[in-house]
């Protein structure tokens, strides 16, 4: 039941249309939120706060400041 409900979410053909020049699949932002909380729980587990902060700015990277850079580059 998960895997099809994820399968909907990441089909790019169920989402709006697309418009202007931003033509970029959502995966790798995708990928990268939830690698930077698998990283951070790792962090948490064996209490190490730079692991920590690399998972936090994993997270942040992937929905705020890539999707940023790009919007603005475009």
């Amino acid at each position: 039941m998960l895997t099809s409900l994820l399968a909907q979410f990441l089909d790019p053909s169920r989402g709006p249309e697309q418009s202007g020049e931003f033509r970029v699949s959502p995966t790798f932002f995708l990928a990268l939120v939830v690698f930077g909380f698998l990283v951070g729980t790792f962090g948490h587990i064996i209490k190490s706060k730079t692991v920590i902060i690399a998972g936090v700015v994993m997270i942040f990277s992937g929905t705020v400041l890539l999707p940023l850079g790009l919007a603005i580059t475009n």
